[in-house]
């Protein structure tokens, strides 16, 4: 089985290495070179999207932001799995408002702003304080504005403004701010014959709006039920086919979704080694059309990001259940390096784990893990 990778980072070379083990050859496109290259030595397999489509069994996606005559050329083929529609509601939040909407699933009320009045009209019916997001390429927290004050309102409006000048195709969600206890995530696949399963839940904690650690937590069925059934209901509005991410506000144990992810997602890199089939395999299964894999929790696990650093102790090694993944780039402040998996027996020695490797990193390159540390029992 061949699968063409629209993306040619580090979710298509995680793909590539689950893949391996099933006989699925993994190739990835990039779509800013118009390269067809291997995910792990990123070796050169020729150009042009066409052949790269013709060669493959089945074609996928490892982000949203996708051109869109790229997207439509996939679609075509008749082998584009989730499908141009699911990917195209993960990269613009007007359309996954929408799709929310129509899958009657609970999200912050909105407003959609592109003039001045919109602008107005968001802080007369929604109330103060707004999140503003870019409709279009905003994730990691880029492209957003809070207004707390009605006072600050024309500054917020001056940069909003001058944002939509630049791009013609751009919008912005208004939401209410939601005062919520913590963010939770669910992975789930669907296959094309209607099949649902789930990981737990994912508690995430964030610093600067960029995911740090997340915590895999079993065990609150009430909160796991809303999420499944919530997961189910955008999963069939879409007929989706693949593994989709959905990260929710837990707002005193009501859920409320903050946006969805047509892809394996990062709070989902602990299933590598804390469930028997990881979102990895998963997602290669279902869009294989192969029977859905186990998505139990098998131990307690969490995964702790590596965000512009090229090394970590190597002592870190030493402590039982790590397990370190690199994704061969370059260094650059901020970006996305690589992961550590953390696995125990039970909580208490999860924790204890997590602290020793705490111990061991830079607080300036890791800052707040401790937080997450606390939360364990």
């Amino acid at each position: 089985m061949k699968v063409l990778v629209l993306g040619a980072g580090q979710l298509a070379r995680m793909m590539s290495l689950a893949g391996a083990p099933l006989n699925i050859s993994i190739s990835a496109y990039d779509v800013n070179s118009d390269s067809i290259v291997h995910p792990l030595t990123q070796q050169n397999l020729g150009k042009g999207l066409a052949n790269a489509i013709a060669d493959a069994d089945v074609v996928t996606a490892e982000f949203e932001h996708i051109p869109l005559t790229v997207l439509a050329q996939c679609q075509q083929s008749g082998k584009f799995l989730p499908g141009e529609t699911a990917i195209k509601a993960g990269g613009d939040r007007r359309l996954e408002k929408q799709l929310l909407d129509d899958a009657g699933v609970r999200s912050a009320a909105y407003h959609i702003v592109n003039v001045e009045a919109d602008f107005n009209h968001a802080i007369t019916t929604l109330g103060l304080p707004l999140v503003f997001k870019s409709a279009l390429a905003g994730y990691d927290g880029k492209g957003q504005w809070r207004l707390k004050r009605t006072e600050d309102a024309a500054e917020v409006w001056q940069q909003i403004s001058a944002f939509l000048a630049a791009d013609e195709n751009q919008s912005i969600v208004a939401e209410q701010f939601i005062p919520f206890q913590r963010e939770v995530s669910l992975i789930g696949a669907r296959r094309a014959n209607g099949e649902v399963k789930v990981y737990p839940l994912t508690e995430n904690h964030h610093v600067n709006g960029v995911l740090s650690v997340s915590l895999a937590v079993p065990g609150n069925e009430q909160l796991q039920q809303q999420a499944q059934a919530m997961f189910t209901a955008v999963a069939n509005k879409l007929n989706y086919v693949g593994v989709l991410a959905i990260e929710f506000f837990d707002v005193d144990g009501e859920l409320l979704v903050n946006e969805i992810a047509p892809r394996v997602h990062n709070s989902g890199h602990w299933t590598q080694q804390g469930a028997d089939v990881c979102q990895f395999e998963q997602h290669l299964r279902a869009v294989c059309d192969m029977p859905l894999g186990n998505c139990e929790l098998v131990r307690p696990s969490l995964m702790v990001n590596i965000l512009g650093e090229d090394k970590v102790p190597e002592a870190i090694l030493s402590i039982s259940g790590v397990h370190l993944h690199w994704y061969g780039k370059s260094k650059r402040p901020g970006r996305k390096m690589g992961h550590i998996n953390l696995s125990a027996a039970n909580n208490s020695e999860l924790k204890a784990r997590f602290e020793q490797l705490i111990s061991l990193l830079s607080p300036a390159a890791f800052p707040e893990l401790q937080l997450m540390a606390n939360r364990l029992n």
